[in-house]
């Protein structure tokens, strides 16, 4: 399969359910098959997939991808050791993020974020789409000022958003609640929840006193 069917949401269905680590292997850059560029897709997909994953309490390191061609299989090898050596330093999922006892509330980010994935395949198309020559080059566009300060301001609000959503569609519409449980002042949570009002996502509810989703 073409590293460019690689969608993020698989990425992420991968940590939801418990994975440590995930591995993506693709054809040389400018070497594709199949004249699709694929490959360079795959490189930008996982870049923002880092800085997603970062965004939710994951350390970026645990998705990894690499340039491989059938006829490397020794280096295949190799970076298979290397990988599961890091993992194991880091430790399962959770532990090591520090938040070993707080399984419930990553797999409720890691949700939040896989319902972000059409809406982040929109960002890359529309104000990410590059190409370069090199994993390296990749790796520096993505890790730019400019380009993290594009990426904050595009998904750390709508991920904040999409959470709140998420809890109000679980009957959780006490914004004081919202706030403990996402770690936000009731400030910020009355601030997305009259974003959502003002987008007709959310309402609120006059006789239970407190938001509910649309």
């Amino acid at each position: 399969m073409c590293s460019g069917r690689v969608d993020m949401k698989f990425v992420l269905r991968a940590f939801v359910q418990g994975m440590d680590g995930v591995f993506i292997g693709g054809c040389h850059l400018n070497e594709c098959h199949y004249i699709t560029d694929g490959n360079h897709h795959a490189m930008s997909m996982v870049q923002i997939c880092r800085s997603l994953l970062r965004r939710i309490g994951i350390r970026p390191e645990r998705l990894r991808m690499e340039e491989l061609s059938a006829g490397e299989g020794i280096r295949f090898a190799e970076i298979m050791h290397d990988l599961s050596r890091r993992i194991r330093e880091m430790g399962p999922l959770g532990r090591g993020e520090g938040e070993e006892s707080d399984e419930g509330r990553r797999k409720f980010r890691l949700q939040a974020a896989y319902e972000l994935v059409p809406y982040l395949r929109l960002v890359e198309r529309e104000r990410l789409r590059v190409r370069f020559n090199s994993a390296a080059e990749y790796e520096a566009f993505f890790s730019s000022k400019e380009t993290e300060r594009l990426l904050q301001e595009l998904i750390t609000d709508k991920l904040a958003l999409c959470e709140i959503m998420m809890l109000l569609r679980a009957g959780t519409g006490s914004t004081r609640e919202i706030a403990e449980f996402l770690s936000m002042t009731p400030a910020e949570v009355t601030r997305y929840l009259t974003a959502a009002t003002r987008h007709g996502l959310a309402s609120f509810d006059e006789h239970r006193k407190c938001f509910i989703a649309a």
